[in-house]
C-alpha cells in the first residue's frame, strides 16, 4: 500500500536540515491548514526554483541566472577572490555586504574519513582562475574545523607558486564553527582582520 500524499509531505519535510519527524508533522499540518496561502506559495516557489536553478560555471554559486548575480556584477573587485567550502558559506559572507570581490565554491572540504579528495572539489578550477593573472588576493574562508584547515593548507600549497597574496579569515571564529551559523558582526570582524597564511 502506497503512502498518502500527507505522509509523503511529512517524509519530504523530515529530510530537511533541522526538521525531524515531529517538526515535519507540525510543518505539514501548518501547510495543510494554510493551504490557500502557505501551501500554494511554497509549492509555487519550489516549482520556480526547480525550473530556474543554475549552478554558476564560474564560481559554483546557485542562482537563477547564468552566470550568477555575483559573477555578473560589474561592481565586484575581480582581483579579490574568496574561497569557501559550500554555497551556504558564500551566501553568509555575501549577506554581510563587507566582501566586494568574487567567490569560488569548492563544493566541500578535504576529509580522509569521508573519502573526499582534492579531485572531488573544484580546486583545479580555482588554480585555473588564479593562473589567469587577474586575481591578486585569495581569501581562504574555510570553516574553523580540522577538515577546513586541512583544505586551506592544501590550497595554499597549490597556489604558492603564483604571484598572489593568500589570506585567511582571522582567528576568533569559534573552533568547530561553521560560517553559515555565524552572526553578521562576527563575520564582519573576521573579514576585516584577515591575515596572510604564510
Amino acid at each position: 500500500m502506497s503512502a498518502s500524499p500527507i505522509e509523503n509531505l511529512i517524509k519530504s519535510l523530515a529530510v530537511m536540515p533541522g526538521l525531524g519527524p515531529r517538526s515535519a508533522r507540525r510543518a505539514a499540518l501548518y501547510l495543510i491548514k494554510k493551504r490557500e496561502t502557505a501551501l500554494y506559495n511554497l509549492a509555487q516557489a519550489l516549482d520556480e526554483v526547480q525550473q530556474s536553478l543554475v549552478i554558476c560555471p564560474e564560481c559554483g554559486n546557485i542562482d537563477s541566472c547564468n552566470p550568477c548575480s555575483i559573477c555578473s556584477d560589474p561592481k565586484r573587485d575581480d582581483a579579490l577572490l574568496c574561497v569557501v567550502e559550500e554555497v551556504a558559506d558564500l551566501w553568509a559572507l555575501d549577506r554581510s555586504r563587507l566582501f566586494a570581490g568574487r567567490f569560488h565554491v569548492l563544493g566541500g572540504r578535504l576529509s580522509a574519513l569521508d573519502g573526499i579528495t582534492p579531485e572531488d572539489l573544484s580546486i583545479d578550477a580555482l588554480v585555473k582562475r588564479v593562473q589567469s593573472g587577474k586575481i591578486k588576493e585569495v581569501v581562504l574562508a574555510m570553516n574553523a574545523t580540522l577538515e577546513g584547515q586541512t583544505t586551506a593548507h592544501y590550497i595554499t600549497d597549490c597556489l604558492e607558486k603564483y604571484p598572489v597574496r593568500i589570506t585567511q579569515l582571522a582567528h576568533g571564529l569559534p573552533v568547530g564553527g561553521e560560517l553559515d551559523y555565524l552572526d553578521d558582526g562576527t563575520l564582519a570582524q573576521a573579514l576585516r582582520a584577515r591575515r596572510p597564511v604564510s
